[in-house]
C-alpha cells in the first residue's frame, strides 16, 4: 500500500559522516589522493603577521579553487555558494558541517595580496609538473605551443584611442600595474607599435577580433603542453599580440 511520510519531531542529536556520503568513485576521490598542501603555510607564513586574529586557512582556499577549476565553476561568488550546499565539496575542503564558507572577496583579496606577493599560485603549478615528470606522465620528446585569447574584464564601449593614451585623472591598481610592466617584452615593449584602443579599467588587454566577430580586449595565454598526456609544462600570460606570443613561446 501507499507510504505516508511522517512528520516526526526532529532529534536533539545526529550522527553523519561525510566520508559515508561522497561516492566512491566521486572524481574528487580520485584527485584527492594526489593533493599534497602540506607546504603552503610553510610558503606563506612570512607574508602573515605574527598579530591579530587567525586568518582563512590558505589550504582551504587552494581545495576550493581547485574544485572550481576542475567543475567549470568560474564565478567565486558561485563557488562559494556550491561549497556551502555540496557534502562531496565540503568533504574534499575537510569542512565540517558547520564549517563555514570564507565569502567570495576573501580570494580577490589573496590574489592580489598574499598569493601574489609569494608566487604561491607560480609554485603549486610547478610542484604539480613535478609530480607528473616524477609518475613518468612527461615524454620530453614532443612539445605545442600555443596561446588562447582570454577576455579581459573591461568594457568595450569605455576605451579610448591608443594614441590619446590614458584620461588624466585615471588612478586605478590596472592603470599602476601598467605602467610597472610597460618595459616587459610580453606587456608592451615586444613592439613599438601604438594599441589601436586603451581601456581604463585595464590598460595591459588589447582590442582583438582574431575571433572573428565583434571585437573585445583580451590576453593571450601561451601554453607549453607535452604531447604523450596532454601535460601543462608552463604557462606564460601575455598581452594579445603576435609578437608577444613569439617572446612568451
Amino acid at each position: 500500500m501507499m507510504g505516508e511520510r511522517v512528520m516526526a519531531q526532529e532529534a536533539l542529536f545526529y550522527s553523519f559522516s561525510l566520508e559515508r556520503h561522497v561516492p566512491a568513485d566521486h572524481m574528487l576521490r580520485s584527485i584527492d589522493r594526489f593533493v599534497d598542501l602540506s607546504g603552503i603555510r610553510e610558503h606563506l607564513k612570512p607574508f602573515y603577521s605574527e598579530m591579530g586574529r587567525p586568518s582563512i586557512d590558505p589550504e582551504l582556499m587552494i581545495r576550493m579553487l581547485i574544485i572550481g577549476y576542475c567543475m567549470g565553476i568560474r564565478s567565486e561568488r558561485r563557488l562559494c555558494d556550491e561549497v556551502h550546499l555540496n557534502l562531496a565539496y565540503r568533504w574534499f575542503c575537510r569542512l565540517r558541517l558547520e564549517g563555514d564558507v570564507p565569502d567570495h572577496s576573501t580570494f580577490s583579496k589573496n590574489r592580489h595580496g598574499r598569493f601574489r606577493d609569494s608566487d604561491l599560485l607560480r609554485r603549486l603549478f610547478e610542484t604539480t609538473v613535478e609530480r607528473c615528470m616524477a609518475e613518468g606522465l612527461v615524454g620530453g620528446e614532443g612539445f605545442a605551443v600555443d596561446a588562447s585569447l582570454i577576455r579581459a574584464d573591461a568594457n568595450r564601449q569605455t576605451g579610448g584611442p591608443g594614441s590619446e593614451g590614458l584620461p588624466p585623472d585615471a588612478d586605478n591598481r590596472a592603470v599602476r600595474e601598467y605602467f610597472a610592466v610597460l618595459d616587459d617584452a610580453a606587456f608592451g615593449a615586444a613592439t613599438p607599435v601604438l594599441p589601436k584602443f586603451l581601456a581604463p579599467a585595464d590598460p595591459a588587454s588589447r582590442w582583438t577580433c582574431a575571433h572573428g566577430g565583434q571585437a573585445y580586449y583580451a590576453y593571450s595565454t601561451n601554453y607549453l603542453i607535452d604531447l604523450d598526456h596532454a601535460v601543462i609544462m608552463d604557462v606564460e600570460a601575455s598581452t594579445a599580440i603576435r609578437q608577444a606570443e613569439v617572446t612568451a613561446c
